[in-house]
């Protein structure tokens, strides 16, 4: 692997899961440039980054654009010479019954949850087969074991996740890249927000009951912060981690037990 100061991408970081796993990354010592769609969120977490001490920009890019996603790898090689950890974070959430589908709902899902990933991966791998090595790591979910209801092309994404991260660790092992996926659960966020919103109107639950029906559910009795999934990322970009790959684990206070 190259020498020097390890640097990270985390995608979606302008919030939530992707701020929190950016702000450990850098706390672990490592530069850690933060993607997002929205770019003065991105900057607002580059500004946390920069008083630990670490190197950091923003780069806003879709992760569904193929080519976006290989230019933002190319800035971030341009300004630090090299990626060693690739955080693909960035996801959406769509609460509908099965049968309510549209073929643009689909599109919209996929195009981010699944393509945007694999583009991260195909865009990391290239340069970290140069370096001879790198980590790359998903964003899956409990849902990636388990599909819920009114959650079903959302569980569908993350079910390919898992899939693209079993097959993508056997090509890559070879240049000495491992893939690895974590899976949170009910997790304090704008997304849960959302999703306790559209869930309560199908369910005819008053806003909150959903995400405390679901919290119920959780072994170690509290709900998931983003700082919790944020510790585990840290391992999996960790040297701690090398010798795995090809997991998705659950990190969910124990709600799915795989």
């Amino acid at each position: 692997m190259a020498s020097g100061q390890r640097t990270a991408i985390v995608t979606g970081a302008g919030r939530g899961i992707g701020r929190a796993i950016a702000l450990r990354l850098a706390q672990d010592g490592l530069n850690v440039v933060i993607n997002d769609v929205n770019l003065d969120t991105a900057e607002s977490v580059v500004n946390e980054i920069r008083e630990f001490g670490r190197e950091s920009f923003a780069v806003k890019a879709d992760v569904s654009n193929r080519r976006e996603v290989f230019e933002m790898v190319n800035q971030v090689v341009e300004r630090f010479g090299q990626l060693d950890v690739m955080v693909s974070n960035a996801g959406i959430a769509q609460i509908k019954p099965l049968l309510e589908v549209t073929q643009e709902d689909l599109e919209q899902i996929f195009n981010i949850n699944v393509n945007g990933v694999l583009f991260c991966l195909q865009a990391a791998a290239e340069q970290m087969k140069k370096q001879e090595g790198g980590k790359i790591i998903s964003a899956a979910s409990i849902a990636s074991y388990k599909g819920f209801s009114l959650l079903g092309t959302y569980s569908a994404t993350k079910f390919a996740v898992r899939g693209i991260t079993q097959a993508a660790a056997q090509e890559l092992a070879q240049f000495g890249i491992t893939v690895n996926a974590y899976c949170p659960g009910i997790v304090g966020t704008q997304m849960w927000d959302l999703i306790d919103e559209k869930m309560g109107q199908y369910m005819n639950l008053a806003k909150g009951e959903t995400f405390k029906k679901f919290t119920d559910s959780i072994t170690l009795g509290r709900s998931e912060t983003p700082e919790d999934v944020a510790k585990f990322v840290s391992y999996l970009a960790s040297p701690d981690s090398d010798y795995m790959t090809g997991q998705s684990i659950m990190i969910d206070g124990g709600v799915i037990f795989s």
